[in-house]
């Protein structure tokens, strides 16, 4: 098959390579730039353990094309911070046991990022409507939505840059 060029912004960083036109946004970020915080869970939308930000909206990458993003912004779970100094969200994922077997964590953060970004307070039924494309098989969602609801606390308090532990 011919491969083609395709160029975007992946955390901060222009990236590009020759890829084959078939190739989903997921395999691009995990086979061609080594980002394996994406994870591949369904593959069909179903799940969003695949969920990236591009151009700061959340999308399930397992059915969207790396071409699709060509030009674009796309930011992945490691884009938005590292163990050494997590994002807020991350922080309160952490803190709040937001999480247990780890598989979904990349993209409940990310789709809770997206929804932070537009409202910085929501209650439980916004997070909960925010989150439905989410599926989680471990925790039952309670601490998922304390962690989203303390994330929202920190960010208002204007807190960037934790590090776990220092909340």
């Amino acid at each position: 098959m011919t491969k083609v060029r395709v160029s975007m912004e992946v955390n901060q960083q222009m990236r590009d390579a020759q890829i084959e036109p078939r190739m989903l946004l997921v395999s691009f970020l995990r086979e061609e730039l080594g980002l394996t915080g994406t994870h591949v869970g369904c593959e069909t939308t179903n799940c969003g353990a695949c969920t990236v930000l591009l151009d700061g909206r959340g999308v399930k990458s397992c059915t969207v094309l790396a071409l699709q993003a060509e030009g674009k912004k796309v930011t992945t779970i490691e884009g938005i911070g590292t163990a050494e100094n997590l994002n807020p969200i991350q922080l309160a994922f952490w803190e709040k046991h937001g999480l247990q077997c780890g598989f979904c964590t990349p993209g409940m953060i990310l789709a809770s990022y997206e929804l932070l970004e537009v409202e910085p307070d929501p209650d439980e039924k916004v997070i909960r409507e925010a989150l439905s494309g989410n599926l989680c098989r471990c925790t039952g969602y309670v601490n998922i939505i304390k962690s989203v609801k303390y994330a929202a606390k920190l960010r208002k308090k204007g807190m960037r840059g934790l590090r776990k532990g220092a909340a």
